[in-house]
């Protein structure tokens, strides 16, 4: 046994092989810095909980106006037992992947038109110019009065929250593609249908999904604002009973629902437009 542990000392005694081990090779290098990355973030996020249920638990503030983390958790469980929270979240979540993915598909054609043929761009620039600084629930009183208080209508908000910065980040993406490369698949014999799905709109992903990343989380706030004002079923109308019945508990469930939601959207088009860009970038 003594020989065996003056092996492992003389091989690993002064650490060069372990540092070796750990530096040179990429595999086990890759997993320590994603093991870091993780830990980096969930440090902070454990620290404000102990701070957050150390608050409540020496009663700095009352738990009716403030409850602690545990309480919060234990609400969270008996929402999601008893389906209140998931059937909610399903009505939001319906609205939310009707409106945005109607919103980003007619944003990304009309940004592809207009990219492309500047014609289009000068005849329609100036009247989306004129509607795009109007805030989205600025529409929600006008579409009330024509379409009524019903499904249609955070639908169609979400639309309008998607399309117009999906439409400018596809021009802006088309735009910024080098007429060189253009001029040179031409030259090469591609036709015109061929330089716009193999050169232009690949080189324009970057600037789609940008705007597709920024607009996933502003149709979920889209949504709840919706929701709160108008619509009797949905994570923001959740949130508004629950207000009137100053159930802070609950409140804050449905916030932490919104925030992981909005996290969950943005890293989804995130990994996307990482896994169609990667092998050209």
């Amino acid at each position: 046994m003594r020989t065996k542990n003056m092996r492992l000392f003389t091989t690993f005694g002064n650490g060069s092989k372990i540092n070796d081990l750990l530096y040179h090779d990429p595999f086990i290098w890759n997993k320590i810095k994603s093991l870091r990355n993780i830990l980096d973030g969930l440090i902070p996020i454990i620290i404000f909980i102990l701070i957050w249920e150390s608050i409540v638990r020496l009663h700095i503030v009352p738990e009716y106006i403030f409850p602690s983390f545990s309480a919060v958790m234990r609400e969270f469980y008996h929402l999601t037992v008893n389906g209140v929270l998931l059937n909610n979240l399903a009505s939001s979540l319906f609205r939310v992947l009707a409106g945005f993915l109607l919103g980003s598909m007619a944003g990304i054609m009309m940004g592809t038109v207009m990219g492309c043929r500047q014609i289009m761009n000068r005849s329609f620039n100036p009247i989306f110019s004129l509607l795009y600084p109007i805030p989205t629930l600025g529409w929600a009183p006008l579409l009330m009065i024509w379409i009524g208080i019903n499904e249609m209508l955070p639908i169609i908000l979400i639309f309008l929250c998607s399309f117009f910065p999906v439409l400018y980040n596809t021009i802006t993406g088309i735009r910024s593609v080098d007429d060189d490369v253009i001029k040179a698949a031409r030259t090469l014999g591609a036709s015109d249908r061929k330089i716009l799905t193999s050169v232009i709109l690949p080189l324009a992903v970057p600037n789609i999904f940008t705007g597709l990343r920024l607009e996933a989380g502003m149709a979920w706030r889209v949504v709840i604002a919706a929701e709160m004002v108008a619509i009797p079923t949905g994570i923001g109308a959740l949130l508004i009973r629950s207000e009137s019945l100053l159930r802070v508990d609950i409140i804050i469930v449905c916030l932490m629902v919104l925030s992981v939601m909005c996290l969950v959207f943005e890293r989804f088009f995130q990994y996307i437009e990482t896994k169609m860009t990667k092998e050209w970038r």
